[in-house]
């Protein structure tokens, strides 16, 4: 069974349904490597970081097995895997959330009350406090992005930007994040969370929309750079 070039215009869910069909079909027999990324998008016609959420969704379907530093392996079939992901994809809420959570953070630059940017700063004081607790800190961080959307005044998308938040809790994405982020990666995250804090008490609205454009745009390049301890398999 050939490999298949995939449309554009199709996310994971697609890419993994075809691995699996490979898996099945003998392709990639238990125990064996899987082509690295680069590999696999090249002849998929398809992005690294759709591949990367694709293999990602094969693991936590018990299809596949990351093994850090020497790549991603098929597992025995004898236990069945688990039903196949429908989760949204992370990076495609990433980048939604950037085009939505920039104008919020712009309009809410015109409305940079002290009483409501002393809010923004305690939800960033919160999320300070469970990383300092060896904690990941998504309490805070959900907070802060419900707040700037608050002070949009706009009930719909006060909505709109938790359901999007709440992504993160989705098997998905909760696997990229055991990957790809760490205290290191949060502190850098909480650093960018007082740049927008500081562009909204400023009312500078362009600042402001910059600032989490610049937020939104680095967690997805979190998300997507190398492998932690990559070795060439996983590239």
């Amino acid at each position: 069974m050939p490999i298949q070039t995939i449309e554009p215009r199709r996310l994971y869910r697609q890419i993994a349904d075809q691995l699996r069909l490979l898996i099945e079909a003998g392709e990639f027999p238990a125990g064996a490597r899987l082509p690295p990324e680069r590999d696999l998008a090249l002849k998929l016609g398809v992005s690294r970081p759709s591949v990367r959420e694709a293999l990602i969704a094969l693991e936590v379907e018990g299809w596949v097995e990351v093994r850090m530093g020497s790549g991603v392996y098929v597992r025995s079939l004898a236990g069945a895997p688990s039903a196949s992901l429908t989760a949204e994809s992370p990076l495609e809420t990433i980048r939604a959330r950037r085009t939505i959570e920039g104008e919020l953070a712009a309009q809410a630059a015109l409305n940079p009350a002290p009483a409501l940017v002393e809010g923004l700063r305690e939800a960033v004081n919160a999320m300070e406090d469970e990383a300092r607790a060896g904690s990941v800190p998504i309490r805070g961080d959900r907070l802060f992005h419900l707040r700037v959307a608050e002070m949009a005044n706009n009930a719909v998308l006060v909505r709109v930007v938790g359901e999007l938040f709440d992504e993160r809790h989705n098997p998905l994405s909760v696997k990229l994040g055991d990957y790809f982020e760490n205290p290191d990666s949060w502190a850098v995250a909480i650093t960018e969370h007082r740049r927008v804090i500081d562009a909204i008490a400023a009312g500078d609205e362009q600042g402001a929309r910059a600032a989490m454009h610049e937020h939104l745009s680095c967690s997805y390049d979190r998300l997507t750079a190398s492998w932690p301890g990559a070795a060439e398999a996983l590239r």
